[in-house]
């Protein structure tokens, strides 16, 4: 962190939305991969239709927390419940402010007793460091430790604590039990269990992305290249294809994960709030982090999104005490935006293409598959003119042969078919952002469609909190 801390940053720059809109950095970046092994388009396609491994060694940080009081301190800032969650078990871990928006979200591993890792974003991360040397709701001190295993894009060795994988799509079990010489074990969605690969002991997470089965593998750096190397010959008589930096970002238009909340801590006026201000650093997430797009509110809590506005309304459990659950419980019973995915006409798309080739009023370019040009991007959803919601990752997948975004909308105009229209560029000509040329603003008009958007998806995810959205049969949580 810097010495500078995140409120006296805020301070001096007087208008946080500016400052947000026009901070001179992109997109997330996806390091110590190539952006393509072979070409994005078959790479997105194997994962509906063979198997492809996805390398995730190097993109998200990690956070280690252990000691007595860790599941304690976990339960405490998570809106989801912790009940039955034990040893060989992970999570959706989701937090939120005291005034009941969202920070972010991670995958919260339960790895030993007293052990847990935290995997993603750092938003989230960050808040559950703030809060391990915070004060206890008793007045005491939090029992635990905190160890984080920064992404590799802001170290300089090169290694991490773990390699991460994932095997994913239709061939992905014939080709685990060919790397392991012997039958997966048979896990349910987010459970864990040791395996071998190539000698070594691997942690497997049954996990899903696009709808397809699969297991998250990993484990210590050292045995990164067994381990790869086992997976990639076990795969040669399957179809295995690995994937770049260009398509990852982009199988989550298909799975329906929206990738993207702004941390809504910006504000607040707890104590608490204020104390994570002073605690973060100028450098943290927030305040690096960009915000593009044609959506552009009078304050940065327009930013700020709930539970239910993300689809995650289901987790909220009040079975216990958190941050945030006064606020959510008196949010409960309010309308909320209803996450969707919309569906861009093609016509429309390929005339806003064309403008490239004009010399003069021209849009924002789209870049393919992800079209995603900062990191929370937030582009204006309309109907007859009125702004209904806000549209946020886009891009465009080839097993779907659409343009599609994950958006959020007024649930009263949630109707499978609907015609909307998705505002596309920045006003006035775009910010200020290396990755905005100039452009003109175009409308592009939309259907809403289901999320996830992939049929397979849809059914893979029935029990899962991917599934809990428009038009798609689920079950109780």
């Amino acid at each position: 962190m810097s010495e500078q801390n995140l409120q006296q940053k805020l301070d001096s720059a007087g208008d946080v939305v500016e400052l947000l809109r026009n901070q001179q950095v992109g997109p997330n970046v996806y390091p110590g991969v190539p952006s393509e092994y072979s070409n994005w388009r078959n790479e997105q396609k194997a994962w509906a239709d063979s198997a492809v491994l996805f390398n995730q060694s190097y993109h998200m940080v990690e956070l280690y927390v252990r000691g007595p009081d860790a599941f304690k301190l976990l339960e405490y800032t998570a809106i989801n419940s912790f009940k039955n969650f034990t040893v060989n078990k992970a999570k959706q871990y989701v937090p939120v402010t005291p005034d009941g928006y969202v920070i972010g979200d991670v995958i919260l591993f339960y790895l030993a007793e007293n052990e847990f890792s935290l995997v993603g974003r750092a938003p989230a991360i960050e808040w559950v460091e703030f809060h391990a040397q915070y004060t206890k709701p008793d007045g005491g001190k939090w029992d635990v430790t905190v160890e984080r295993d920064e992404r590799t894009a802001l170290r300089t060795d090169g290694k991490r604590k773990n390699y991460r994988f994932q095997l994913q799509g239709p061939n992905a079990m014939k080709i685990l039990e060919k790397a392991m010489g012997q039958t997966p074990p048979d896990l349910k969605f987010f459970n864990m269990a040791h395996v071998d690969i190539n000698g070594k002991d691997v942690i497997a997470l049954r996990h899903g992305m696009a709808g397809q089965p699969g297991y998250e593998l990993f484990g210590p750096w050292a045995d990164y290249e067994a381990v790869h190397s086992a997976l990639v010959e076990a795969g040669k008589d399957h179809g295995l294809t690995l994937v770049g930096g260009r398509a990852y970002s982009s199988n989550t238009l298909e799975s329906g994960w929206l990738p993207s909340p702004l941390p809504a801590t910006y504000t607040g006026d707890s104590q608490m709030m204020k104390d994570f201000r002073a605690w973060a650093g100028a450098d943290s997430y927030a305040g690096k982090c960009s915000i593009g797009g044609s959506y552009v509110p009078d304050s940065i809590e327009g930013y700020y999104l709930t539970p239910w506005d993300i689809g995650y309304g289901h987790i909220v459990k009040f079975d216990h005490d958190f941050v945030g659950r006064e606020a959510l419980e008196r949010m409960a019973n309010e309308t909320h935006k209803t996450k969707v995915t919309l569906a861009l006409d093609n016509e429309d798309v390929l005339r806003v293409m064309s403008s490239m080739f004009a010399k003069g009023g021209r849009a924002k370019y789209f870049e393919f598959p992800s079209a995603v040009y900062s990191m929370h991007p937030f582009d204006e959803v309309k109907v007859d003119g009125k702004v209904i919601g806000v549209s946020t990752w886009i891009g465009y997948s080839s097993n779907e042969g659409r343009m599609l975004s994950l958006a959020m909308i007024d649930p009263a105009y949630v109707e499978m078919g609907k015609e909307v229209t998705l505002v596309w560029g920045e006003p006035n000509g775009g910010t200020s952002k290396p990755t905005v040329e100039p452009h003109e603003q175009v409308e592009i008009k939309a259907i809403v469609s289901p999320v996830p958007y992939s049929e397979t998806a849809r059914d893979s995810y029935a029990d899962s909190w991917r599934a809990k959205g428009v038009g798609v049969s689920t079950v109780a949580a």
